[in-house]
Order: C-alpha cells, then sequence, then structure tokens
C-alpha cells in the first residue's frame, strides 16, 4: 500500500464524457480519460484491504489491490502483468463493464469507492502504448485440436487459455469478423471497434486460428447479415477436432406477443444496434440501404430498461430522432443502496447511462397492452401504468394494471429490447443432439461438458444471457476444465 492515506485525502474523481452537443454527433467513444498524475492518484485512493471484497466480486478474480498499488507507483508495466494474470482482455472490462467490484469495495461503505474500471482501462492503454504487449505463443503444442464455434468474449476467453496450454486452437465465426456483441451489439461510442481488432491481431500472431463467414451445423443467429461463406457440419466439426467448444451465445430474443405486434416497425433491439455497427463499419451504405434500420426524423419507443435499451437511445439520438421514450415495467429503482441489498451486494439503483443524458423520457411501471396500426405501420401504443403487489402469503410480486391509467405513446419504430431467453436451439445444438436444461441453455451440469463428451459449452450458451464480464470468466473457467480433462 503505497499511500495509506489516499483513500481519506483523494476524493473520487471519473474521467467524465465528452460533452453532449459533440458527442451525439458521431460515434467515437464517449468518456474521456484522465491525465496518469490524476489517474495515479485515484488509484492510490485504493486501502488494500485485508479482505478485498472487490476481488470477491469481480468474475475474473482481479487482483485490485496489488495492480493499483503498482498503477500509484507509476509502474505501469507491473501493473499490467498483474492484472493480466486474471483478465485476457483489460480493454473491453475497462470500457464495458458494469464494475461489480466497485459495488463491493470496502471504501463504498462510508465514501464514494475507488474509480477500479477506469484504473484498469488506464493501465491496459498504456501497457500498448508502452509496447508491453507483445504475442507470446506457446513454446510447445500438445498435438490436440480444438474448434471453438463462437468468436464474442467467452469464445475468445477460452482460445487465449487453451492456446497458452499448447492446444491448436481454430475458432469459427458466423459473421464477417470475430466479437460476436462486442462488436455487433455494443454500439462504438462505448467500444471502439480497432480496440477489438487490435486484440484479435495479437490473438492471431500467438497463433489461434479463425475463419470466419463460415456456419457450423445447418443453422446459425447471425447479427444483421444473411449469408455467409461457408457452412460446416458438425459431423465434420467431430470428425477433424479432438475437443468442440460451443461459445454461441443465447440469442433467442424475448418477445412482446401482444395484439398489433405484426406490424411494420417493430424491431428487436440487436437488430437495430448491429445495423448500426454495421454500417458505421462500412458493411451499409447508411439511409440509401434497404437493409437499414434509421431513427431519422422518426418517434422512437424503446421497450426495456436495462443496458442495450440504453445503447438504442444512444444510437437514436445520434441518428436523429426526433424524439425517444424508454419504457420499462419495473418500478423506478431508489437512486441509493436499498437496506435489503446491503454492501457488498450489488445494489438495484437508478442508473442514467452517457445516452439517456443526451436525451430521452423514461417512463416507470408501464405496461405495454397492444400496438395500433396506421396501413400496416405501427403507430402508436397502448399502455398502462402498473403497481407490483405481493401476496400476504409472500412469494413473487406480481403484475397489476392500475384502473383509470391508461394512455397511448406514439411511435414510428418501436425495439424490443427486453432480454434473451436462452440459447438459439436449432443448429449446431440440435445437430449434436445436445441435452438442454430447464432455461432452455446447454445443460452442462456445472462442468462445462455437454451430454456429447466431445462437446463443451460456454457463456450464455450455457448460462444465459449475462455479462461480457461473466462470459469472459465462463470462458477462461471452461478452457480450465478442458485442460484438466484432457489436456
Amino acid at each position: 500500500m503505497g499511500n495509506p492515506t489516499g483513500f481519506m485525502k483523494i476524493p473520487r474523481k471519473t474521467s467524465g464524457y465528452r460533452p453532449v452537443e459533440e458527442r451525439v454527433n458521431d460515434y467515437s467513444e464517449v468518456e474521456m480519460r484522465l491525465e496518469d498524475d490524476e489517474r495515479r492518484l485515484q488509484a492510490s485512493r485504493c486501502m488494500d484491504c485485508g479482505i478485498p471484497f472487490c476481488h470477491w466480486a469481480c468474475p475474473v478474480e482481479n487482483i485490485m489491490p496489488q495492480w493499483q498499488d503498482f498503477l500509484y507507483k507509476g509502474d505501469y508495466r507491473a501493473a499490467w502483468e498483474r492484472l493480466t494474470l486474471t483478465n485476457p482482455f483489460p480493454e473491453f472490462t475497462g470500457r464495458v463493464c458494469p464494475a461489480l467490484c466497485e459495488a463491493s469495495c470496502v471504501l463504498g461503505i462510508h465514501d464514494e469507492p475507488v474509480t477500479i474500471r477506469q484504473n484498469e482501462l488506464a493501465v491496459i492503454e498504456k501497457a500498448f502504448d508502452e509496447g508491453f504487449v507483445t504475442p507470446c505463443p506457446p513454446k510447445s503444442r500438445n498435438g490436440r485440436k480444438v474448434a471453438i464455434v463462437g468468436g464474442g468474449p467467452a469464445g475468445l476467453s477460452a482460445a487465449v487459455y487453451l492456446n497458452r496450454a499448447g492446444f491448436t486452437v481454430t475458432v469459427y465465426e458466423a459473421d464477417d469478423k470475430p466479437g460476436g456483441y462486442l462488436r455487433y451489439g455494443i454500439p462504438d461510442f462505448k467500444l471502439d471497434k480497432r480496440f477489438i481488432d487490435r486484440r484479435l491481431e495479437l490473438m492471431s500472431a500467438e497463433g489461434i486460428i479463425f475463419k470466419t463467414n463460415t456456419v457450423i451445423g445447418d443453422h446459425a443467429a447471425l447479427f444483421g447479415k444473411k449469408t455467409v461463406a461457408s457452412v460446416v457440419s458438425a459431423e465434420t466439426l467431430e470428425k477433424e477436432f479432438d475437443t468442440i467448444v460451443l461459445a454461441i451465445g443465447a440469442r433467442s430474443a424475448r418477445d412482446l406477443i401482444i395484439p398489433g405486434r405484426e406490424a411494420n416497425g417493430i424491431h428487436q433491439a440487436l437488430d437495430f444496434l448491429s445495423l448500426q455497427n454495421r454500417a458505421y463499419e462500412g458493411k451499409l451504405h447508411g439511409t440509401d440501404s434497404k437493409d437499414s434500420l434509421q431513427a431519422y426524423g422518426k418517434k422512437i419507443v424503446v421497450i426495456g430498461g436495462g443496458d442495450t435499451g440504453a445503447d438504442c437511445v444512444g444510437t437514436a439520438n445520434r441518428q436523429g430522432a426526433r424524439s425517444i421514450v424508454q419504457i420499462e415495467v419495473m418500478p423506478q429503482p431508489p437512486s441509493h443502496r436499498p437496506v435489503n441489498q446491503p454492501w457488498p451486494l450489488w445494489p438495484t439503483v437508478l442508473k442514467t447511462s452517457s445516452s439517456h443524458m443526451e436525451g430521452c423520457e423514461r417512463m416507470w411501471s408501464v405496461n405495454t397492452k397492444s400496438f395500433n396500426l396506421t396501413d400496416g405501420k405501427v403507430s402508436s401504443l397502448n399502455c398502462t401504468q402498473v403497481e407490483w403487489v405481493t401476496s400476504p402469503q409472500g412469494g413473487r410480486p406480481t403484475l397489476r394494471d392500475i384502473p383509470g391509467s391508461e394512455f397511448t405513446v406514439e411511435a414510428d419504430i418501436v425495439l424490443l429490447a427486453m432480454g434473451f431467453t436462452h440459447v438459439v436451439q436449432e443448429g449446431i445444438v440440435k445437430n449434436f443432439n445436445l441435452a438442454l436444461d430447464d432455461r432452455g441453455n446447454i445443460r452442462t451440469s456445472g462442468t462445462f461438458q455437454s451430454s456429447n463428451p466431445k462437446v463443451w459449452a460456454t457463456g450464455d450458451a450455457r448460462r444465459g444471457a449475462s455479462l461480457v464480464v461473466h462470459a469472459i470468466a465462463d470462458g477462461k473457467a471452461a478452457a480450465k476444465a478442458i485442460i484438466a480433462k484432457v489436456g
């Protein structure tokens, strides 16, 4: 602990965002950076606790006190080395992680927590700037071949650790480039895709093989594209590889089956986001493309109050939407930690993202009952205010419409951002005849190994839709399980 009084003398300071009037006109990252001296002061706020609950809360088990102490002392190489002992992709989590660690920071009991996520990003970007990050291929190969189906965060994480252990790893990706939700689901204003490409170049130099535009089996869920270059059967994959890892995500989106759902203008949020990401990448031609989905001049309604919904808000603002309304069926969370979610648990509190700051009307405790159509297109939503009622016998609260609270919301485009239910069960899951769990995901019984001994699963495909950091942690854990079993 380099500065034993830092937490008493240094107030929390975040990086902040670029001005709204500037950032809504581009897709560059909205979050700014502190100068090195200021960042090191923020790292000095870490108290090097006897029991570091930040470490307990982190899915990838980052050792925060150690690398933050190195950061405070200006030893960026040591900080980077310690950070990447546990996290293969700090440049991703440093940008898009909700920072579960910060909610469990001991300093947060009576003060504001350490800026762990932003400190992490500062370490990895300095490591790249200084040339610390170079390819490290394994010294030898063990003769075993692994196919990873899916190039999202879970698949990429598993690939890193299996490759380090000497496996020959081939990552199959149905889309144009690897990255999965990182590339096609998260807007560029939160995660510039050049940072994904930078990491992929390193992984390729370390010997990991990438085969893109390739579907395994007879079906795949694609991010805003309709065709692929090649198809490889599940049987062929099983013959050519010793081990197969499915990291295909949980892409079965939750729908809203109510009257009027068939109207034109109602879309899944991920379709909207992925088309914008492709357009920004140059794969579409903006408003001139028949495949584009543009918010310019339109009244946008987003159903769903989570991060994906917020990403839709930010994207619609940049596309020039006339108005944006975000609807959430749950009540507005409190601004401070609820008493029934004590430290160090993750609290459900009101989150106002950079996208919300750019302009959006937020509605809470609202249930959409039906869609109104004009000439086959959605024109408005019929909604009611609701309350959540818990019976005297206990149990989960139930939804109840408040009589007389009916109202309508005008809309030209409705975006459904209500999450995902489970893995897409057609295609490779069915081709391998894999058993499913009660939630409809690939059953692994806690071992990562599916009902087919040769096929393993990781990430959202087995655990259900979750955070990027959970996917990275799950990929690492799956790789370690494979190494222990067959390596």
